[in-house]
């Protein structure tokens, strides 16, 4: 009676796994990538003064004056106010002896007044005489240039499109060498897409304007998909 019932309970065992097997989805999981590249037609640019005196007051006082300038400077080429934004204010005490191994005591000697915008520069054909010109009003402190998109989502659309082709033409290709004929699509979802500098020269000095070269953007776009396989 025993062997009857151990048999029972395998044989359930057995329609169990494959009825689980049988209701477990067969799919193709692929990533597809999809890419944009175009010249930019904006800059972002951050740019500051810094200087250092005896006293806070003076040091403050040396950079707002140049500070002052520049911004005047950047309305006189164009630049709209909503284009600009302090990005760094900072104030600091100028050590001396503080890392000395003599036992001399450290003392401030001086302080060093800091003052940097971002400014987005929308006609690159005038960013290198901006560049020129704010150095002259006493700009002496770049953290950066970085190329942009004004209106980055109809290229986005565009990387997303070529994104989901990419990862069709894949799964059609994995489909084909298994043996098997792709199903329709079960699932889609798309990853984060972030725009790239391709390439841009160092800026340097030169006697009218600095040197620029703007290069291109990629626009990228990421997909996960899942397709069913029908046999």
């Amino acid at each position: 009676m025993w062997r009857v019932a151990v048999l029972a309970i395998l044989v359930g065992i057995g329609l169990t796994a494959r009825a689980s097997a049988q209701d477990t989805p067969r799919l193709i999981s692929v990533t597809g990538e999809g890419q944009v590249e175009v010249a930019p037609d904006m800059a972002i640019i951050t740019l500051g003064v810094t200087h250092e005196a005896k006293n806070a007051q003076d040091a403050m006082a040396e950079v707002s004056k140049a500070v002052t300038g520049i911004l005047t400077r950047l309305g006189e080429t164009g630049i709209e106010n909503r284009d600009i934004q302090t990005s760094r204010f900072s104030l600091n005490p100028v050590w001396s002896n503080r890392n000395s191994s003599n036992g001399n005591r450290a003392e401030i000697t001086g302080f060093s007044a800091s003052n940097a915008v971002s400014v987005r520069v929308r006609d690159l054909s005038v960013l290198g005489a901006v560049l020129t010109q704010v150095v002259q009003d006493g700009a002496n402190d770049f953290n950066g240039l970085q190329f942009a998109l004004q209106d980055p989502e109809p290229l986005m659309e565009t990387a997303r499109t070529r994104a989901v082709q990419d990862a069709m033409a894949k799964a059609q290709q994995m489909a084909a060498a298994a043996g098997v004929t792709l199903g329709a699509v079960q699932s889609i979802a798309e990853h984060s897409g972030r725009n790239q500098p391709v390439m841009m020269e160092r800026a340097m000095m030169s006697d009218s304007s600095i040197p620029i070269a703007e290069g291109e953007v990629s626009i990228s776009a990421s997909v996960s998909m899942e397709f069913a396989i029908e046999n």
